[in-house]
């Protein structure tokens, strides 16, 4: 499973984990792979900070990374208490209400997100540099390339650059921006995706960048079988997400036992594309939650950040509940393969056998 990548970053296997815990991340790296912490959820500097402090300490000195959500055109900015006033009262009235329909109870005193702060464009600049007081390998971007200015910063610290393109299109805007690697992210991935499906989607990419630059297969990667059809497609390595969601490490930092089950009952039918989560196009697990926005009488979403402040204190009101069919949390097609809740190291294994027997087998014929 050697390619280039690996050489560059100093891996044993081309395989990219993005997680939102930094539990997850170091047991990939300590395997083989590269852990890519999501920053998203941390609010104030200091947290991520002190996180990627652990990070150093705990990866047995191998390396990682950050993701940021980082638009390269700098969306509507300002204070929490300044941006809920351009929420319009119907969606307020519609979310309150939902959550009593759907049974939610409201969180104990003093818990809650005002669910702002890491989106904003200011905020994700500030994960980039406290990631840089740190020893990452690689910044990525969610949502396609940083701004020059930022790209270049992580260059100067030696830092690579990987953005995230749902069309080819994309990823030579992100090429010429000076992004390092590309992360073609098929339709079936979790969270922030496009509309072209990963076995279309990566070698349109592959094609378009040329052999100079270096793709990575996104979207629907959670067995070998799909890391080997990744790299027979072009890629040199593959990102992967969903899949972690039902590790053990990833019990760290999600408590909540009814998300746990939610993902492991759900097919690879039971996930939805929709604006309801960020204001930008994401799938996520489908429950009662998302079925209220498909009624008539819902209202469309917002741009982001204002609809991921509308909702945030709802998703954490769902997600403390417990109720497996109430839940908002962003996952990928391949859940319907997430059958088990198991350790990092048995889920690296089982990726790297397969790729070996599916070569194998491919070799034979």
């Amino acid at each position: 499973m050697r390619t280039e990548l690996c050489d560059r970053f100093g891996i044993q296997y081309p395989i990219f984990a993005f997680t939102p815990s930094e539990h997850v991340a170091a047991a990939v790296s300590r395997a083989g792979g590269l852990g890519v912490l999501g920053a998203v959820r941390f609010n104030e500097a200091d947290e991520l900070d002190r996180t990627l402090d652990w990070l150093d300490d705990n990866t047995d000195g191998k390396p990682y990374g950050v993701d940021v959500v980082m638009p390269m055109k700098v969306p509507t900015e300002g204070k929490a208490i300044d941006l809920k006033a351009m929420i319009p009262d119907e969606h307020i009235s519609f979310v309150e209400r939902t959550l009593q329909q759907l049974g939610v109870p409201p969180l104990p005193e003093g818990e809650g997100r005002d669910g702002v702060l890491g989106w904003l464009h200011s905020v994700a600049r500030s994960h980039v540099d406290v990631a840089l007081n740190h020893r990452p390998v690689l910044i990525a971007n969610a949502l396609g390339s940083p701004p020059k200015d930022v790209i270049d910063q992580a260059h100067a610290a030696g830092v690579q650059v990987a953005a995230l393109a749902g069309a080819a299109k994309h990823a030579l805007s992100h090429v010429a921006n000076g992004v390092d690697i590309i992360i073609a992210q098929g339709y079936e991935a979790g969270g922030h995706t496009g509309e072209i499906a990963s076995m279309v989607l990566t070698p349109e990419i592959v094609d378009a960048v040329g052999p100079d630059v270096a793709v990575l297969g996104a979207g629907g990667i959670g067995r070998g079988r799909q890391v080997a059809a990744s790299l027979a497609l072009g890629a040199q390595g593959v990102w992967t997400g969903s899949v972690w969601l039902t590790t053990e490490e990833y019990q760290n930092l999600n408590t909540n036992a009814g998300m746990t089950e939610a993902f492991l009952r759900a097919s690879s039918a039971d996930t939805v594309r929709t604006r309801i989560y960020t204001g930008k196009p994401a799938r996520l697990l489908k429950t009662k939650w998302t079925e209220a926005w498909d009624e008539e009488k819902a209202p469309s979403p917002l741009p982001m950040p204002l609809q991921n402040l509308l909702v945030a204190d709802a998703h954490s009101r769902m997600n403390s509940a417990g109720n497996p069919d109430v839940i908002s949390m962003p996952v990928g097609q391949i859940v319907g393969s997430m059958n088990e809740v198991r350790p990092v190291a048995e889920v690296m294994a089982d990726l790297i056998n397969e790729y070996e027997e599916t070569v194998k087998r491919l070799s034979s014929l």
